[in-house]
């Protein structure tokens, strides 16, 4: 792509914002998992923690998923999502500078406060939503102005049709407005404190929390990601998406089944059992339209699969899907009575979220970044054979993360289940913690390989951009020599 067409391209769409949340989304990745894959040494080797309150496991934890999820996952999404609505609308951001540099800007200081109150012992204690309420409050006014660029950037598109992608982002920004406003009623103590009181108690507390935890997954971590895939996708591969009818049916299933499956996390508990078996059977209801996106995603290859030996960038995609598949399989096996009875308070839960965490929601976030940032700057990627290295580290690191801890859950389950011929337990907490310390120590590897391989990326993409920077220089340096010439 020459200067030329770079600077008119630049003119027509706000890709500066796209840029800036696509650093950020790198930055936030490295150090989120970083973190992640120190507390996975902490519980393999406790003396990590080494007696400082500040990077102990249960601070650092949601400093772990909070990066993670809103910072990598949340600024990977703004970005794309500005990305995509103004390719697919044919037209330039709503809010002219201010209003997208202001989302931009809110973004990022509420993660950066918020998981540096964590590390000095400041949480609501919830899972997913640990912010105290100053940030939540921030985190509101800024999500009010996404919404509000997003709705009004394709009021004003000069296409007629809503391309299906921008559904499921619609979807992700209204339903996470809905999740993140009710999970977080709360009373403050004192205006000058951090400390809050939920408007909740008791078992409503916990169906409201977990409404929330998994509705976090349901509409951020796969009804945002797929509007990701559903634009990235078929523009990597160069073909149409499979069926444009089945992701209409797609996004409408997913849309009314996920808001009801949260009950599911509270079996084998105090919550009515009537609300549990109604959260199994639409986790169950939920395979079909699960499936339905994952085929029509990989059927978009047909006639295309020799895509696949060139081209690491479809692989990183491809293999998104399959682990979408298997995971949004796995969940509703693992919201059933029988199963549940065994993976309940075990690390099977924990390897089920990372196999969805990393095998699809990084792994497609990771392949629509090396096809949206060269075209951000308007050059070619740095290195494609770092694409391909960096896919065979980042997989095996998922099969030893995940491995590890079905192998530690289900271990962990059966002992914690098993009697003696006396009726009375065959094992120790303590033992099976013993068990599990071979299974954590692979996870740690597991975890360390994929964040090798998001190093990998950062560098690829880091020269990928300094590329296009000194091309860019010579090209002003000679426009500014025409310029005392005339």
């Amino acid at each position: 792509m020459s200067a030329n067409t770079v600077a008119i391209t630049a003119e027509q769409y706000n890709y500066d914002i796209v840029k800036k949340f696509a650093i950020m989304a790198m930055v936030w990745g490295l150090l989120g998992m970083s973190v992640g894959v120190y507390i996975a040494s902490e519980l393999a080797f406790p003396f990590l923690n080494f007696d400082i309150a500040e990077i102990t496991f249960g601070r650092l934890r949601p400093v772990h998923t909070s990066l993670v999820i809103f910072g990598f996952g949340g600024s990977a999404l703004l970005g794309t999502s500005y990305y995509v609505v103004q390719r697919t609308c044919q037209a330039r951001l709503w809010g002219g500078k201010w209003l997208p540099e202001f989302t931009f800007w809110g973004w990022q200081l509420s993660i950066g406060i918020g998981v540096v109150l964590y590390m000095m012992g400041y949480t609501q204690a919830r899972e997913y939503a640990e912010f105290v309420w100053p940030v939540d409050l921030a985190i509101l006014v800024t999500w009010v102005a996404y919404a509000t660029v997003f709705f009004m950037t394709i009021r004003k598109r000069s296409q007629p049709h809503i391309y299906v992608a921008l559904w499921f982002y619609l979807a992700f920004i209204l339903g996470t407005a809905v999740l993140h406003i009710f999970n977080n009623l709360a009373v403050p103590v004192a205006w000058n404190s951090f400390d809050s009181y939920s408007l909740f108690s008791g078992v409503q507390d916990a169906m409201t929390q977990w409404w929330y935890g998994h509705n976090a997954v349901g509409t951020i971590l796969t009804i945002a990601f797929l509007g990701m895939m559903y634009y990235f996708l078929p523009k990597q591969a160069e073909r149409p998406i499979y069926s444009y009818r089945l992701s209409i049916i797609h996004f409408w299933a997913l849309t009314f089944l996920y808001m009801w499956v949260g009950g599911h996390h509270l079996l084998w508990t105090s919550l009515p059992d009537w609300v549990g078996s109604l959260a199994s059977a639409f986790s169950i209801l939920l395979l079909l339209p699960s499936w339905g996106g994952m085929i029509n995603g990989i059927m978009t290859l047909s006639g295309a699969w020799e895509k696949l030996r060139s081209d690491p960038i479809m692989l990183f995609m491809i293999t998104a899907m399959a682990f979408y598949g298997m995971s949004t399989f796995e969940g509703p096996m693992m919201s059933l009575k029988s199963v549940n009875a065994l993976s309940h308070y075990t690390d099977w839960t924990i390897g089920h979220v990372h196999s969805g965490a990393l095998g699809w929601v990084a792994m497609i976030t990771i392949g629509s970044f090396y096809h949206m940032v060269p075209r951000l700057w308007g050059v070619k990627l740095y290195s494609t054979k770092l694409v391909f290295t960096h896919f065979w580290v980042a997989t095996v690191g998922i099969v030893l993360y995940i491995v590890a801890l079905w192998v530690a859950g289900i271990g962990q389950g059966l002992m914690l289940r098993a009697f003696d011929q006396y009726g009375n337990l065959a094992y120790t907490f303590v033992e099976t913690v013993t068990f599990m310390h071979i299974p954590y120590v692979v996870r740690a590897v597991g975890g360390a390989l994929f964040l090798s391989g998001m190093v990998l990326m950062a560098y690829n993409l880091y020269m990928t951009v300094w590329g296009a920077r000194r091309e860019l220089v010579p090209v002003a340096g000679q426009a500014a020599v025409a310029a005392t010439r005339v």
